[in-house]
């Protein structure tokens, strides 16, 4: 739309062919998911603005993008900064709306969550030769699969995946939640934390942490359970912590949570 110079990085761009290759073409604006802006910022430091936005392959790619509203300009630094840490409101021509396991439609109090639903001419309608009835609804909204809550600003706030999101003893852990405060650890480089089995409470969160190669060989279990027991809810504490080399990439950069399952299937609770 706007007759911009568009470069691509590849089928498997690593942070520093990223900064490379801005520096060497000035780019101005770059979108990547999360785990490749964590890379970037080990490499180097430098002013630049973070914009969150949401989307996926079938929406061809934007649903939503986190700008403050004109009126939001005035508001304290901290405020503004609680808004452009959502994942933002609906981009134009792009109707949305959370939908509880009910099929009701989930009110915009930014607390209860729900599947983002969304259509638009540009939205996807269907697979290439694949049957997925279970995405698409009659009256064209596309299921997401991604949980999310949106507050009374229709700023939506992603929670989970439908297939990561943690259901212990009937309450939902949002993994994606419980993988950022890990994060914020300052010797923690990435995290991933999937579901296991739980003979009583049907599922348990396991954290997966890489550590910060400084600090490989120094980082615990009990450092993490420490860091984590006054930021998040009792029953949000991972029953145990696996310390990981890297956390598995899908091609697109994304933390393969699918690899990880695999390889703790077979995991046992503490005594």
């Amino acid at each position: 739309m706007v007759i911009a110079t568009q470069l691509f990085a590849g089928p498997h761009p690593q942070p520093r062919d990223i900064v490379d290759l801005v520096e060497a073409e000035r780019v101005t604006v770059v979108g990547g998911v999360p785990t490749i802006w964590l890379g970037v910022k080990e490499i180097c430091q430098f002013g630049a603005r973070i914009l969150h936005a949401w989307g996926m392959t079938e929406t061809t790619p934007i649903g939503t993008v986190s700008r403050l509203k004109s009126y939001m300009e005035i508001w304290p630094e901290a405020q503004q900064y609680a808004v452009c840490a959502k994942q933002g409101y609906a981009a134009v021509g792009v109707d949305l709306r959370l939908v509880d396991e009910q099929g009701c439609v989930v009110p915009w109090d930014g607390s209860i969550m729900g599947e983002i639903r969304v259509r638009s001419p540009w939205i996807t309608s269907g697979y290439y030769h694949l049957e997925a009835p279970d995405r698409f609804s009659a009256d064209s909204w596309f299921k997401t699969g991604d949980i999310a809550t949106i507050d009374p600003e229709g700023y939506i706030q992603i929670m989970d995946r439908t297939k990561d999101v943690i259901k212990s003893g009937g309450e939902w852990i949002s993994s994606v939640d419980l993988e950022n405060t890990i994060m914020a650890h300052s010797r923690v480089l990435e995290a991933a934390v999937i579901a296991v089995p739980h003979p009583t409470w049907v599922e348990r969160p396991l954290a997966c942490v890489v550590p910060k190669p400084e600090y490989c060989n120094s980082l615990t279990a009990a450092d993490m359970l420490a860091f984590l027991r006054p930021r998040v809810a009792k029953f949000w504490l991972p029953d145990a912590v696996a310390f990981l080399e890297a956390v598995p990439k899908t091609s697109v950069g994304k933390f393969d949570k699918n690899v990880l399952r695999e390889r703790f299937k077979d995991w046992q609770p503490p005594a």
